[in-house]
């Protein structure tokens, strides 16, 4: 099962949380962008994009940590088009609040997760056991 991890910058620790401990327990990660710097040019960001949308495009599952950038949203909205299975993720009930949300977050199609980064991996991994056959590659990443 491949998972891909959207959202800020300033959420990059919480990222690396989430990929590694999905990673231990067998999921495979499609791209880690955590290990990017920050780009400095056009041509950077667009190695960049493209690489995080194959990601998304090649994920079974896309996580949205909340809050995100611009980015994140725009990896949301394609998951969403791609029918992927999308857990979006915030700490607190702010994905909820009218003043704060977006309609995208209202989808029957992504799944809200509202607590602790335990909480989400919880919810991801049982809602998707991994099989015997899937475990073999435990830890790797694509």
């Amino acid at each position: 099962m491949r998972f891909y991890v959207a959202s800020s910058f300033k959420n990059k620790e919480q990222v690396e949380y989430v990929s590694h401990q999905l990673t231990m327990k067998g999921y495979v990660h499609s791209y880690d962008w955590t290990k990017n710097d920050r780009p400095t040019t056009l041509e950077a960001l667009t190695e960049i994009g493209i690489k995080e949308k194959e990601a998304v495009m090649n994920s079974d599952i896309v996580i949205v940590l909340l809050p995100g950038g611009k980015g994140s949203h725009i990896e949301l909205g394609m998951a969403i088009a791609a029918q992927k299975k999308i857990f979006l993720y915030s700490p607190d009930t702010d994905i909820d609040d009218l003043a704060l949300t977006s309609t995208f977050y209202q989808l029957p199609e992504v799944q809200k997760v509202i607590g602790t980064l335990d909480d989400l991996l919880e919810t991801v991994c049982s809602k998707f056991q991994m099989s015997t056959q899937e475990k073999v590659g435990i830890g790797r990443e694509v």
